[in-house]
C-alpha cells in the first residue's frame, strides 16, 4: 500500500525541518512525499531543497492559500491513501504510518484517524491539550466536533469521488471536508487508539483571534451540508475542550 503524505508551507522555516524529518524517519518505506510551498522568502525553500532527493515532488509557487495548496498536493498524489502533515506538526514516533497501513488492511475501511496532542513550541514534551477522537460519530458534526484532522488518512479515491478542499473558507475547510466525507457520503472509518500527531500551538486554527471566525464558518458549513445545528450547539463543544486540557 502506497501512502502519500502532503506538507504545505509558506514562510515556515522555523519548523519545516521537523516536519520533514518526522516523515523521512518513518519505519514504513512505501511513502510518496509531496511538499507544496507558497513562494516562501524566509529560507524555507533552501531547507526543503536539502532533502530534495528524498522528496517525491516539490513545488514552490504562489497559491491562493493553505487549502489551495493542499488541493495541488492531492491532485499530484499517486498513493492509495493520502495524509496531510502541516509544516509545524510532526508524527509522534516512527511507527505512525506503519500503524495507519495496518489499520487500513485489517479493517478494510476508507479512512482512519487517531488522537492529537497540542504542545508548546518551546517544549515539545509539554502537553497543552489532548484531543481524544475515540468518541467520534457523524452526529457530532452538528456540535462542531470532528476527528482530529491532522491525524486523518483517507483513500485517494474518496477525494476523486467527492471533491477536495473548499477554498472559500479561511479556517473550517478541514471541518467541511470531513463533514462531507463522513456525514454526507458516509464513508467507512476506523479509529486508531492513541496519539498519532503532535501540533504546536499558535497556528491559524489554534490562535484565540481565529476562534470566532472558525465557529461562524463551522455554522456555515453545517448549513451548506444540511446538518441541523445552531451557534449554541457549536459552542457546546468547549466543555469537551476543557476536559482535553485536563487530560495530560
Amino acid at each position: 500500500m502506497k501512502i502519500t503524505i502532503i506538507t504545505v508551507v509558506f514562510n515556515g522555516a522555523k519548523y519545516i525541518r521537523s516536519a520533514i524529518q518526522s516523515i523521512l524517519s518513518q519505519d514504513y518505506d512505501n511513502i510518496e512525499y509531496i511538499v507544496i510551498d507558497g513562494g516562501s522568502t524566509d529560507g524555507t525553500v533552501d531547507i526543503v531543497k536539502e532533502y530534495q532527493d528524498k522528496i517525491s515532488v516539490f513545488i514552490s509557487e504562489p497559491d491562493e492559500g493553505i487549502y489551495d495548496a493542499m488541493n495541488k498536493g492531492i491532485a499530484l498524489a499517486t498513493g492509495n491513501v493520502i495524509g496531510i502533515l502541516n509544516s509545524d506538526d510532526f508524527y509522534i514516533d516512527k511507527f505512525v504510518i506503519e500503524k495507519v497501513v495496518k489499520e487500513f488492511k485489517e479493517k478494510n475501511v476508507e479512512c482512519v484517524y487517531g488522537d492529537l496532542i497540542y504542545v508548546k513550541p518551546g517544549n515539545l514534551d509539554k502537553t497543552v491539550r489532548y484531543y481524544d477522537s475515540s468518541n467520534f460519530n457523524p452526529s457530532k458534526f452538528a456540535y462542531g466536533w470532528m476527528p482530529a484532522h491532522p491525524t486523518f488518512f483517507v483513500k485517494r479515491k474518496v477525494y476523486e469521488r467527492y471533491g477536495m478542499f473548499r477554498t472559500d473558507l479561511k479556517i473550517a475547510a478541514d471541518f467541511d471536508i470531513l463533514a462531507r466525507f463522513l456525514y454526507i457520503h458516509k464513508i467507512s472509518y476506523s479509529y486508531i487508539k492513541g496519539a498519532l500527531v503532535k501540533m504546536r500551538t499558535g497556528g491559524v486554527s489554534t490562535s484565540f483571534n481565529s476562534i470566532w471566525i472558525n465557529n461562524i464558518e463551522t455554522l456555515r458549513v453545517c448549513r451548506d451540508n444540511g446538518i441541523k445545528t445552531n451557534i449554541f450547539k457549536i459552542l457546546s463543544k468547549y466543555p469537551a475542550k476543557i476536559l482535553g486540557l485536563l487530560k495530560k
